[in-house]
């Protein structure tokens, strides 16, 4: 069993930074940030392997978003630049041991989940 906590969270203006923080409990093989904004449906951002570090971006957050591990923390970081109002929602923390489907950006694919973090964003 893995527990995750995120912090980080808050209210930025559009071009702020925000840093979220995922600090895990037992042992993963990837861990991974989501988000999920009202009425839609839970999107996966990034995602990175704990043990060999290579990461796995979506479009639309690739160059300004960075996603990073410290094995020493067993914590997980999502770094945003250039915020937007459209990147309002709430961002979960998930994580993954099994490798079998390997799909990094897909939230069926992870089996434990933070209780997630609210990002705000205001023009």
């Amino acid at each position: 069993q893995v527990q995750l906590v995120e912090s980080g969270g808050g209210s930025v203006q559009a071009g702020e930074s925000l840093r979220l923080s995922c600090l895990a409990s037992g042992y993963t093989n990837y861990m991974g940030w989501f988000r999920q904004a009202p009425g839609k449906e839970r999107e996966g951002l990034a995602s990175i392997s704990t043990k060999i570090g290579g990461t796995y971006y979506t479009d639309s957050v690739k160059g300004r978003f960075t996603i990073s591990h410290d094995n020493l923390k067993n914590t997980v970081y999502l770094q945003m630049n250039g915020l937007k109002p459209d990147d309002t929602a709430m961002y979960y923390c998930a994580a993954n041991w099994l490798t079998v489907g390997f799909d990094p950006l897909s939230a069926t694919w992870y089996e434990y989940w933070g209780q997630g973090a609210q990002v705000t964003v205001s023009s």
